[in-house]
């Protein structure tokens, strides 16, 4: 793990200054180490500022180029895009030709956070013995915040690499012992599980409404059950996932509700028991609301933590998105939806979309020449309109190449009703034949397609939707879920994770190589590299290696120096 004390950059502005003035400057402070406390550790205000820090932190570029290709770029729903060989490093992850010098392979932006997130932790109750308006409750507020910031970037960690250095001790000065070997994943997880579950309760609940963009841009209570349905489901501990995931759904209802006694006359309505936001107009025949809300307007009732981009061209701008999926001057992007994923309706094979009247095929991506672009994130509207045996599609105005301000989500409603039902599919056993066995798995299987149907019956322009009938098997159920994510949380960093955590649960890359294999012929071979369990994660960078002497290579990638897998074993 490599922290670069002597010039860690500790943002000085509030959330609000960054989203509402949009200045980007920094304040460079002096060595962590050479910072005494009288100088700045003295008031809630200071450690505010730090804690801020973090979120504008998270919103860099290299930062969310990471989430991007850690979570999207090697799965079958992403191919090179517009001169992609220009970024060779983006090129090679699209070929499964990784090494530990391709600069994706780097962590030490998500490194720093965590460092950012220990020192509060560390200073902030010595800041509340000097400062009596800081009272328990709020430092205890902080706590939970900066936990949970911390934990969400070791869990990228763990999900990308496996295997990761871990501490919850700050690195204060450069004389600091910083070669940690790294931690087994479960070990790691458990961390993360232990360290949320003892602060969960401390976090704010709710902001104040004149806070517009903290209540989803900011961590709170919600956002911490969200991870923790997450966490726990990649433990395997399904009846957790599932507690979780309806701490979420019910915080969601009764917000849905409080809306609903606020209006005197409400057109909104629940969607199958779930406050999901109907992409289906209220009147005439345009559909396209959800994406709009989402993701166009961004800060949905649907969210429940995202980072904000201020819609101003002073502001901090979504660099990531900008480049990556494109914007006005180039589109598509560096990457674009591969020829499997961009064919799927087109020529009507129908392996991932349901039929032609799933909305989501549209507004996730367009046609531009012979390739379909990402419109997820770079189109600010979508409209679209069914007509007689066909459904037309329409696009607002791209984001600016400099000033793409799409808010980039973290977690959303229909993300945690999906992991409820991914967990409940697990929970079913069929080797019990016996009628209480029978009778439980009916019910767990109708709780998840009661799910997975109210996903997809939102997204549907059609004029008489037919909902999806119940597999008959776990295995089928289990590829439904899986699906119905890819097509709802396709291009938002979800889909390689998901594969990820399917391959440790069965202890096999069979499904994982047999989608990933789907898309474009630039990937061929990637069934043989990827057939071994250390090879669905990243090897550690050549830089970290040297670094910290007590790294070593993930065994998939051998020496890490060039592009060579091993093949021994499974």
């Amino acid at each position: 793990m490599k922290i670069k004390n002597n010039i860690l950059k500790l943002g000085l502005l509030s959330l609000t200054t960054l989203t509402l003035s949009g200045c980007s400057d920094f304040l460079e402070l002096e060595p962590l180490d050479v910072i005494v406390l009288e100088k700045f550790w003295n008031e809630e205000g200071d450690v505010e500022d730090i804690v801020k820090g973090c979120y504008s932190a998270m919103q860099e570029q290299v930062v969310i180029d990471r989430m991007m290709a850690w979570g999207e770029f090697r799965s079958d729903n992403i191919a090179g895009g517009t001169n992609v060989d220009n970024d060779i490093n983006l090129s090679n992850i699209f070929k499964e030709n990784i090494n530990a010098s391709n600069a994706y392979t780097s962590w030490g932006e998500f490194y720093d956070i965590i460092n950012r997130c220990n020192t509060v932790l560390y200073y902030a109750p010595r800041v509340a013995e000097k400062d009596p308006y800081y009272t328990e409750s709020e430092l205890n507020a902080t706590r939970a915040e900066v936990t949970a910031i911390r934990e969400l970037m070791y869990f990228y960690l763990i999900r990308a690499f496996h295997n990761v250095p871990y501490t919850t001790q700050p690195y204060l000065d450069d004389t600091q012992n910083m070669d940690q070997p790294a931690l087994p994943f479960n070990d790691v997880l458990d961390s993360l599980i232990l360290n949320l579950e003892s602060v969960k309760d401390y976090a704010v609940k709710k902001y104040p409404v004149t806070k517009t963009y903290y209540q989803r841009g900011r961590i709170t209570r919600e956002a911490i059950h969200a991870m923790l349905s997450e966490m726990y489901l990649w433990k395997g501990d399904y009846q957790k996932a599932v507690q979780y995931a309806d701490l979420v759904i019910q915080n969601k209802l009764d917000e849905f509700e409080e809306r609903e006694r606020e209006r005197s006359m409400s057109t909104a309505k629940l969607i199958d028991g779930f406050p999901l936001i109907d992409d289906r107009p209220t009147t005439g025949n345009t559909y396209g609301e959800a994406y709009n809300a989402i993701f166009g307007r961004g800060n949905s009732t649907e969210s429940i933590f995202e980072l904000v981009y201020w819609n101003s061209n002073t502001a901090l701008e979504n660099k990531g998105v900008a480049i990556r999926y494109g914007n006005s001057k180039t589109y598509p992007g560096y990457v674009k939806a591969s020829d499997f994923v961009g064919g799927d309706v087109k020529d009507a094979t129908f392996e991932v979309f349901r039929d032609q009247y799933d909305t989501r095929y549209y507004e996730n991506m367009h046609a531009s020449g012979s390739s379909f672009g990402i419109n997820k994130y770079a189109t600010q509207t979508v409209l679209v309109t069914p007509a007689s045996n066909a459904v037309n599609a329409s696009y607002g105005s791209l984001w600016p190449e400099n000033y793409c301000h799409a808010n980039w989500i973290i977690y959303r409603l229909s993300d945690v009703m999906l992991m409820k039902a991914e967990a409940l599919t697990e929970m079913i056993n069929e080797s019990d034949s016996t009628e209480m066995g029978k009778a439980y798995n009916d019910t767990l299987a109708s709780q998840v397609m009661t799910i997975v149907n109210a996903v997809n019956k939102r997204s549907s322009c059609s004029s008489s939707y037919k909902e999806i009938e119940r597999p008959e098997t776990k295995r089928d159920l289990q590829n439904l879920v899986m699906t119905e994510r890819q097509r709802e949380l396709m291009f938002e960093g979800k889909r390689w994770f998901d594969l990820v955590r399917r391959s440790l649960r069965e202890n096999s890359t069979s499904y994982l190589t047999q989608m990933a294999s789907r898309k474009a012929t630039a990937n061929t071979g990637a069934s043989s590299k990827l057939s071994r369990i250390d090879a669905i994660f990243w090897p550690y960078n050549i830089d970290e290696l040297k670094v910290n002497s007590s790294l070593v290579q993930n065994p998939a990638f051998g020496s890490g120096e060039n592009n060579s897998y091993e093949h021994t074993g499974k």
